[in-house]
């Protein structure tokens, strides 16, 4: 071996090194809580600052301070992280993705922090402690692997973090201490963070901002090892440690060569890019966020005071003037987020590089240098900056199509990175590049009513995309993305529509920010830019076009001063926070402020103050309808209601017991044409599915025959849902075919079968909580299959939700009453074929007959139903054919009567 082949080896182990120990921390931080800590790096920064603050500030030994910073301080962190942050995260039945969210804070909190007590300046003394040959770096590696792999695999702790990592509810229940396993993961990995910060900072600029990205950027290590593997990501880190090393060996030659030396220079980036884009998702159950009540507008008077602070800016003069032209256009960049995050439910931590192209791609038009173009004037090159970003979209938006939660975060992030290393740390890119501003637009003055101009154009095209069919549509797709697929949204379209729209946005946001500073800044548009815009539309809002602007306001506001860093570390405090309130911690102040309110002294308005409030508030809401059995909306009859609407109930007789519930009147189905011979039939032949060895349906046959109705039972584990979704298009089998009408669609998706008439319901009710009752109708009625005017306001006044109950959100209403609203909404799509999983779930007695009722209704109007019921007696009352399914198979068939009563003595005493 050549001594420069052996040098740079020796070169690429250190760093693979340095990053194996990022991925066994990952890994074990992952492993026993379930959380992929985007903190690391911060938590590996703020070590080695503490470490360097004690040893160059201080004069302590070094051996002393490394082991107070390794022992006790990274330990600490972790442990306070755990105690007061994730873990009121982790009760059964919360959201896992808000540990995602939280986490981005912590990272956000202590980039912030860093920068208020050590200045954003980079420090270049940072002490050495172990010297830059690798074995002693590779010992430290061997060591931890090992240690850790004994730990995991051969001793009781081990055996209880891999209890609580599949169950962490049940292996409470089996006498885990979860806590403690969960504090001891995140002890473990913040020693490791702050271990690879010590042994790095020596080596790479000690700053704020560079070490946790560049700590973050080797996450690639912990993917590809499937967040499992320890010897898998220390194999992984060094192979790529070396061959980063070995490519700085070559020296290409041509149009190729800046771009062939970024590649060689960034292999760990390659890697994330390869392991977040191709390798498949971790994580997908997670997704954002999501509120439990709806979402509530900004009063007329908040959008009022809103404008008279934008309108003060023009006021100004000199750096106030200069400093204020920044805020629009953060604001339009964090209005993309609302599209994409808020409105979508997509996320995404890649914006900073779309407003980054927005700023570059305006700069190379205006200054003649984009290829293929000529020079433009400043502001055509922004409009044309704008449409060549907005395609790029797809670099998001495509692995957003079979991608959730911390899978498409890391996509996201990792786009991210790209486009900053591969494009903006480039100077075959940037260098020598400026821009200026349009012509008559010089001043600030002037510039800023531009801004104005541009931000208002933003927020209308924002509102048109929030509101009608489409809106509509995004907000199914957040909130139950596959109810909406059984609504008939085409969800994959519609998240490319979103990134797309949030990537045109951000790029006009870019280029006007661009353009306010009279110049392109990497820096300002680097990955921990998107983390930080991000949590601050989060945390203020994600579907609040208000709260984008109130963010961008903060974001610039907070850190005009002359020390940075305030900004992220208030946004860092609020990301932490929007843990402990779903909605963010200022719908927790509302909420708090509302109970306040309701429990205080009475007070009196005068009649001026009363006019005020109503103005600022808007109107008050409507007061909630008087509930029927089940949750059904007192409707009065009107002399123009079609026929079938359901008759208005009748008032109890004279004498009758005050708590005597009225009879819920008998629904009837709107009238349409029976189904012509064939019409309507859904039949599956021969399915076959496996999960791993494991056969799931074993040569399943059935027939589902138009105006009948045919129910499948069995015990748990038989294969019904699977089969069920087999049914709806949400699995789709190993061998065998699904058929309708004779038409072979076992290839279509859940929302084409919905579109050809095959709709479904959910075991676990699939709403959409932040729409209203008479929208989630609409969402069916509108992604349906078309042509049937009116079908809105049947469905309504045929499940009794008519009336004042159209215009409330779904979120609180009672499960019998959403049960309703998610059949009126299936319906609302004019199935041919209606699939039905436990329909009787949540429901009391009086609800279930009713249920009953309306089905028995829907099959003597043609219409083909399959339900899937524990329920033996409403199955005995309501199926024509009950299909007995046990491993996989279906071992008997025939009427209910015969086929139940035959189990009834299978299972008898």
């Amino acid at each position: 071996m050549s001594s420069l082949t052996y040098d740079l080896t020796l070169a690429g182990l250190s760093v693979g090194a340095a990053a194996a120990l990022t991925g066994i921390g990952l890994i074990v931080t992952y492993r026993a809580t379930g959380v992929l800590n985007f903190a690391h790096g911060a938590i590996a920064m703020v070590c080695a600052y503490v470490l360097r603050d004690l040893v160059v500030d201080r004069g302590w030994p070094l051996w002393g301070a490394a082991a107070l910073t390794l022992l006790v301080v990274a330990p600490g962190i972790g442990v306070v992280l755990e105690r007061f942050v994730f873990r009121p995260l982790s009760v059964p039945g919360g959201d896992p993705a808000q540990t995602l969210v939280a986490s981005i804070g912590v990272f956000v909190l202590l980039v912030g922090g860093a920068a208020l007590v050590w200045g954003q300046g980079a420090r270049d003394d940072a002490p050495v402690l172990v010297a830059a040959e690798p074995w002693g770096q590779l010992a430290v590696v061997a060591v931890l692997a090992a240690g850790v792999g004994a730990v995991i695999r051969r001793t009781r702790f081990g055996r209880e973090l891999r209890a609580v990592v599949d169950d962490r509810h049940l292996a409470v229940l089996a006498g885990v201490d979860a806590d403690r396993v969960a504090a001891a993961g995140w002890a473990f990995g913040s020693f490791t963070a702050g271990l690879t910060g010590v042994l790095l900072a020596p080596y790479v600029r000690l700053d704020p901002y560079g070490l946790p990205l560049l700590v973050m950027e080797v996450v690639a290590v912990a993917v590809a090892a499937r967040m499992r593997g320890l010897t898998v990501a220390v194999v992984v880190a060094l192979g790529i440690g070396v061959a980063q090393s070995q490519l700085t060996r070559l020296h290409p030659t041509g149009w190729g060569e800046p771009l062939l030396q970024a590649v060689g220079a960034n292999l760990f980036v390659v890697a994330l890019l390869f392991a977040a884009l191709v390798l498949p998702g971790v994580a997908a159950r997670d997704t954002l966020p999501r509120t439990a009540g709806a979402r509530v507008p900004a009063p007329p008077g908040a959008w009022i005071v809103a404008g008279v602070l934008f309108l003060l800016p023009l006021g100004f003069a000199g750096s106030d003037l200069h400093t204020a032209v920044q805020v629009p256009a953060l604001g339009v960049v964090l209005l993309s987020l609302v599209v994409v995050t808020g409105r979508g439910g997509q996320i995404s931590l890649g914006q900073a590089a779309y407003a980054g192209l927005g700023a570059l791609f305006t700069a190379l038009l205006a200054a003649g240098r984009f290829p293929g173009l000529p020079r433009v004037p400043e502001l055509a090159a922004l409009a044309v900056a704008v449409v060549l970003v907005a395609p790029l979209g797809v670099l998001t938006g495509g692995p957003a199509i079979g991608r959730r939660g911390l899978a498409l975060a890391l996509a996201t992030f990792a786009v991210g990175v790209g486009v900053s290393r591969f494009v903006f740390d480039q100077p075959y890119a940037t260098a020598g590049l400026s821009l200026g501003r349009p012509a008559g637009f010089d001043g600030d003055r002037a510039y800023y009513v531009l801004e104005l101009v541009l931000l208002a154009c933003a927020l209308a095209a924002v509102g048109a995309l929030r509101r009608g069919r489409t809106g509509r549509a995004l907000a199914a797709m957040r909130d139950h993305e596959a109810g909406a697929r059984a609504a008939g949204v085409r969800v994959p379209s519609l998240k490319l529509l979103a990134f797309v729209s949030g990537a045109a946005l951000a790029a006009l946001g870019g280029g006007m920010l661009g353009m306010g500073l009279r110049a392109f800044d990497p820096a300002a548009y680097d990955p921990v830019r998107g983390l930080l815009w991000f949590a601050a539309v989060v945390v203020l809002g994600a579907d609040s076009t208000l709260g984008a602007l109130l963010a961008a306001a903060l974001l610039v506001g907070l850190d005009a001063g002359t020390r940075g860093g305030v900004a992220a570390a208030v946004i860092g405090v609020l990301a932490v926070l929007a843990g402990r309130f779903p909605g963010g911690p200022l719908e927790g102040l509302r909420g708090l402020a509302e109970r306040l309110r309701r429990t205080g002294p009475p007070h009196r308005l005068t009649p001026l103050g009363a006019r005020l409030r109503r103005r600022l508030r808007g109107p008050e809401p409507a007061p909630a309808h008087a509930s029927l059995p089940g949750g059904a909306t007192a409707t009065a009859a009107r002399p123009d209601a079609p026929a079938g609407a359901a008759p208005a109930p009748r008032p109890a007789p004279a004498g009758a017991a005050p708590d005597r519930p009225p009879r819920p009147p008998r629904p009837r189905p709107f009238v349409r044409p029976a189904p012509a011979g064939g019409e309507g039939v859904l039949e599956a032949r021969g399915l076959h599915v496996r999960y791993g060895a494991f056969t799931v349906l074993d040569g399943v046959d059935i027939e589902v025959p138009a105006g009948r109705v045919t129910a499948v039972v069995g015990p748990n584990g038989a294969g019904k849902s699977t089969l069920f979704h087999c049914l709806a298009g949400t699995v789709r089998p190993a061998r065998g075919t699904v058929l309708l009408a004779g038409r072979d669609i076992t290839r279509l998706p859940a929302q084409a079968r919905t579109r050809l008439g095959v709709a479904r319901t959910f075991q676990q009710l699939a709403v959409f909580p932040t729409l209203t009752v008479a929208e989630n109708v609409r969402v069916g009625a509108e992604q349906g299959r078309p042509g049937r005017p009116g079908v809105v306001e049947r469905m309504l006044r045929l499940f009794g939700l008519d009336g004042p109950a159209r215009a409330r959100p779904a979120a609180g209403l009672p499960t019998g009453a959403l049960r309703r609203v998610e059949l009126a909404r299936a319906l609302a799509t004019a199935p041919r074929v209606l699939l039905l999983d436990e329909p009787a779930a949540g429901l009391d007695t009086a609800e279930v007959a009713a249920l009953t009722r309306v089905l028995r209704a829907l099959a003597a109007d043609g219409t083909a139903l399959l339900v899937v019921e524990h329920d033996l007696d409403l199955v005995a009352g309501l199926a024509d054919v009950v299909h007995v399914m046990t491993a996989g198979r279906i071992v008997a068939s025939g009427p209910p009567g015969r086929i139940l009563d035959a189990l009834g003595e299978e299972t008898g005493p």
